[in-house]
C-alpha cells in the first residue's frame, strides 16, 4: 500500500518537471516532438545610413574599445546590412538581431525601431 502510493507521487512528481523544463510551459509541439531550445542570438543597436534597397537597410554600430598602446577610449564603427520589414528610414535607431542568412551579405534582422529620426 504505501509502495503504490509513493510510486503515485514519484510519476506525479515527474510530469510536474516535464511540463516545468518545457519553454512557455508548453509540453511540445503540436505535432508531439519535443520543443528545440535555439542559442543565444546577439543583438546590436545601431543607426541606419542607407534605405535605398528593397527590404534591406545599411546599419552602423558604433562600439567604444580601449587602445593597447594609449589607454584611451577609440571608436570602432561596423556596417551591417539586415532585412527590415518595418519600413525603417534613414536616421532611426533600431535593434537588429543574429539570423539565419538571408542571402550573401544578410545575416541580420531589424526586430524594432528603439527610436525614429528628428525630421
Amino acid at each position: 500500500m504505501a509502495e503504490e502510493n509513493q510510486e503515485e507521487s514519484n510519476n506525479e512528481a515527474s510530469a510536474d518537471n516535464a511540463v516545468a523544463s518545457a519553454p512557455d510551459g508548453a509540453a511540445g509541439a503540436a505535432d508531439g516532438s519535443a520543443a528545440v531550445k535555439r542559442a543565444h542570438r546577439s543583438q546590436k543597436v545601431g543607426v541606419i545610413t542607407s534605405d535605398k534597397m528593397q527590404k534591406t537597410v545599411v546599419v552602423r554600430v558604433d562600439r567604444l574599445v580601449r587602445h593597447t598602446k594609449y589607454r584611451r577610449y577609440v571608436r570602432r564603427t561596423s556596417k551591417f546590412m539586415p532585412h527590415d520589414e518595418l519600413g525603417a528610414t534613414i536616421g532611426d535607431k533600431v535593434r537588429i538581431v543574429e539570423t539565419r542568412p538571408m542571402s550573401a551579405r544578410k545575416r541580420w534582422r531589424v526586430i524594432e525601431i528603439v527610436q525614429k529620426a528628428a525630421k
